[in-house]
């Protein structure tokens, strides 16, 4: 579909099944009308029009013109790999042309991914406007040494608004044309590759729009209801939170063209992975999946036919939904009548610690309820993102972390102490940790998509950012002395009166088994006895109380410690452990 560039022109094929007459005009004819191509259609029932242009390639710009009654509309494609803007030119694209170098790049098993969400425009600013992928390929240095290894870009795709989160696209194929366009996204792929970091994308296949106008009505028909016509619904399953946009997963044209622009995402461009943007969307009208009355068993369908198609093709990449219902289908094999996507973000995970970190007593911490976020469902770890901010969870109505626990003051104390602890909740528990942008810098207030983030905080809070590259370090098990917090295997030790202790273990022994305890009260616990899961020493690799991680910390010295065979928490060997208020230790042993 779209515009197919060969050696001595370019096939232009689109749908308009409602169309009488569809043709192509652009800069090979001069524009004008009366010199367009028209074109034919490819089967009586198909409603596909095609035709062959000589003259054009790649580069060229156009428009197509369809016709169901009175004067040509003209559209852009829907599947163009390019556009001038949202309302400008369609231009024609070859994939081919892409520098990727001497690129052979293997991504990061999913044991270690440490994902890191962005979006361009504020990521990257810089004195002279919105970030592009030029310039955010300068901020990758700066993700490598945090050593994040996996970036999720919220949707790139072209917006008809003047600013956007990229949650509105009118265009599924094309790259947003203030962000650089399809070849700086390529270069920022290849940069990101060259650096170790993997590219997770964000797609939106739960609504169309709803700004930009070429898909609404797209061949000229409306339908009873007078809702989009032909890639939407026409009945009350258009409606969604964004509109009457839902695209008509009952549509085999329709599901072919969501499919396969996520195809050219994972192969034209290279992404690692894909996220999906509100799968219950996809599968109920208001996105309460447990509600039969508003289930849309055709988008269920279409999600598990999709992830089996994309599992085919490219098994090691990565699918994740945000799918919120903690619904344990989503990641089920399509032939154990599940989705097939192989993680999604947790809320449960979110929304317990946030609630912990926030409550402004240590009375209303529920530490038993973090201590089950931390376990989590208990399946495969790759099964589902941890997180405590990501673009939503700090917008709509929400701040972020510090900015909630104290309004205005977000490098005070508290704030700081007990974003730290979020951070370490978030990489050390089983799943798949990400950040949003600016965390590592104690960034403050909330998300708008015109608030760059103010990196000059690296400086001022650069006792934060070095913890921040301490934990993600030793999720990654960057030293040897940490495997166990890739691991598959979490148990809880503790989880009373304000103490959560942990192991976490992959195979188990010294250099794997990890201990993380974390003490959710603003009252120091000196010498606490722990059940340990083997003899011997066991070494801080961290503790966020530690004075270089910022002012006002290392009033309590936390030490590393030796077994007594006293049995005490099930376990057959005990320790001392020393932890500050509201700090954080990770203990492991030599390997």
């Amino acid at each position: 579909m779209g515009a197919v560039p060969h050696d001595d022109g370019v096939t232009f094929r689109v749908w308009a099944p409602q169309a009488r007459q569809v043709a192509v005009v652009g800069d090979f004819c001069g524009w004008d009308a009366r010199r367009r191509t028209v074109l034919a259609k490819d089967h009586h029932r198909s409603g596909t029009w095609s035709a062959f242009v000589p003259g054009a390639g790649p580069g060229s710009h156009y428009r197509f013109l369809v016709r169901r009654g009175g004067p040509y509309l003209s559209r852009q494609d829907p599947c163009a790999r390019q556009v001038t803007g949202a309302r400008g030119a369609s231009v024609v694209f070859d994939p081919r042309h892409l520098d990727w170098g001497e690129e052979h790049f293997r991504a990061p098993g999913w044991d270690d991914l440490v994902v890191y969400e962005l979006h361009v425009p504020t990521f990257a600013a810089t004195g002279e406007g919105p970030g592009t992928f030029d310039t955010a390929v300068g901020r990758l240095g700066h993700l490598a040494w945090l050593g994040v290894s996996a970036v999720e870009v919220m949707p790139p795709f072209e917006f008809a608004s003047a600013t956007s989160w990229g949650y509105n696209p009118s265009q599924l194929y094309a790259v947003e044309s203030s962000y650089g366009g399809p070849h700086a996204f390529a270069r920022f792929v290849r940069e990101a590759h060259a650096r170790g970091i993997a590219v997770i994308l964000d797609v939106v296949h739960n609504h169309l729009g709803p700004d930009g106008p070429h898909l609404w009505r797209f061949d000229g028909a409306a339908g009873r209801r007078r809702y989009g016509g032909a890639y939407f619904y026409n009945d009350r399953r258009a409606l969604t939170p964004w509109g009457a946009t839902r695209p008509n997963y009952d549509r085999k044209a329709v599901r072919n063209f969501l499919r396969d622009s996520a195809v050219m995402w994972l192969e034209d461009f290279r992404v690692d992975g894909l996220r999906f943007d509100g799968t219950n969307f996809v599968r109920s009208r208001w996105g309460d999946v447990r509600d039969p009355a508003h289930h849309i068993s055709a988008g269920d369908r279409y999600l598990a036919s999709l992830t089996a198609d994309l599992r085919s093709r490219q098994p090691w990449k990565l699918l994740v939904a945000e799918d919120m219902q903690r619904d344990p289908a989503v990641t089920r094999p399509p032939q154990e009548g599940g989705l097939g996507f192989h993680s999604q973000w947790d809320a449960g995970f979110v929304h317990t610690v946030r609630a912990a970190l926030e409550a402004p007593d240590d009375v209303h911490r529920d530490v038993r309820a973090v201590a089950a976020a931390v376990v989590g469902g208990g399946g495969p770890v790759h099964e589902r993102v941890v997180y405590t901010e990501s673009h939503d969870e700090v917008a709509n109505g929400r701040a972020r972390v510090p900015e909630q626990i104290t309004p205005g003051h977000a490098d005070s104390w508290h704030a700081r102490t007990r974003s730290a602890l979020g951070l370490v909740l978030t990489l050390t528990s089983p799943g798949i940790p990400m950040l949003f942008q600016g965390q590592d810098v104690l960034e403050d207030g909330w998300f708008t998509d015109t608030r760059p983030v103010d990196w000059s905080k690296a400086h001022h809070r650069a006792g934060f950012l070095h913890l921040v590259r301490q934990l993600v370090l030793l999720r990654r098990n960057a030293s040897g002395t940490t495997r166990g917090l890739r691991g598959r295997h979490t148990a809880i030790l503790r989880a009373d009166d304000g103490l959560l202790a942990y192991h976490r273990w992959d195979r188990g022994g010294a250099g794997d088994d990890v201990v993380v305890v974390v003490n959710l009260t603003t009252h120091p616990r000196h010498d606490v006895r722990l059940g340990m899961p083997r003899a011997g020493r066991w070494r801080v690799r961290c503790n966020t109380d530690a004075p270089s991680f910022g002012p006002g910390l290392g009033a309590v010295h936390a030490h590393d410690t030796d077994t007594e065979p006293r049995p005490w928490d099930g376990r057959a060997d005990s320790a001392l452990v020393t932890v500050g208020p509201y700090a954080a230790l990770v203990l492991s042993q030599d390997g």
